[in-house]
């Protein structure tokens, strides 16, 4: 079977993001040869970003949700193809990564999963930053970034988990107990990877996550509690209000 492949790309006025990548995944869906559609979900976008995705051959939705799990699932769910593929707008794709993600599903003995994340430049605070990702999925055994899965299986859990944030890793706890409830389990790709941006780090400095929790400690303990509100404001200026 050859199966097909929506791409999911939510994106907040990321104009100047948008085309390099659209571009990651074209070579990559060159790469496969198979059918691949680009969904670019523009939310509360104020810039080009529709414009440039529309002339780079992506597909167009629109959604004003503060909430990026509700963005992405806009795209599932409107997706024609066999398996989904999410990856943020700022970041990009291998070449290699829909071709070995079709591999995967292929086998029937995953029922999708993530990718390894490498920054697209590197110090000493995004090495160890690195160190810490690393040891939290091979601690937990859910890798992130890049999600992968065929869309049924996403209709299945009900698309991403509906949180403001840390919905990557419900997300992959769900897929995985689906997953096993089916005789499958939850992957990680071998041979590609997501190259993560630095751009929030080339702003703000790149000890800004290691600072942030230092600052925020309080808040974050209280969201691991279970009260979200004390958490919005933080949320907002990290993900929802950044490109303003």
């Amino acid at each position: 079977m050859d199966y097909s492949v929506s791409v999911v790309i939510p994106a907040h006025n990321e104009e100047k993001y948008v085309r390099r990548c659209i571009d990651s995944v074209r070579r990559s869906a060159d790469e496969y040869g198979g059918s691949v559609e680009i969904i670019v979900v523009c939310n509360r976008c104020t810039d080009k970003t529709a414009d440039i995705a529309r002339a780079n051959g992506a597909r167009v939705i629109f959604n004003d949700d503060r909430c990026i799990a509700k963005v992405r699932n806009d795209g599932i769910f409107s997706a024609e193809k066999d398996i989904i593929v999410t990856i943020d707008c700022d970041n990009r794709m291998t070449r290699g990564t829909i071709s070995e993600i079709v591999q995967r599903i292929k086998t029937q003995r995953y029922i999708g999963g993530g990718a390894p994340i490498r920054f697209e430049r590197y110090s000493v605070p995004l090495f160890i930053n690195d160190i810490m990702v690393e040891f939290g999925t091979k601690l937990t055994g859910l890798s992130c970034g890049i999600f992968w899965a065929e869309k049924a299986s996403f209709e299945a859990i009900g698309g991403f988990a509906d949180l403001r944030a840390m919905e990557d890793i419900e997300t992959a706890k769900r897929l995985r107990k689906y997953g096993r409830s089916r005789g499958k389990k939850y992957g990680t790709l071998k041979n590609n990877y997501l190259i993560n941006s630095t751009r929030k780090y080339d702003d703000l400095g790149d000890m800004l996550y290691f600072r942030l929790m230092v600052q925020n400690f309080g808040t974050i303990i209280k969201y691991i509690l279970g009260d979200r509100h004390a958490a919005d404001k933080l949320f907002n200026e990290l993900f929802y209000d950044y490109n303003k």
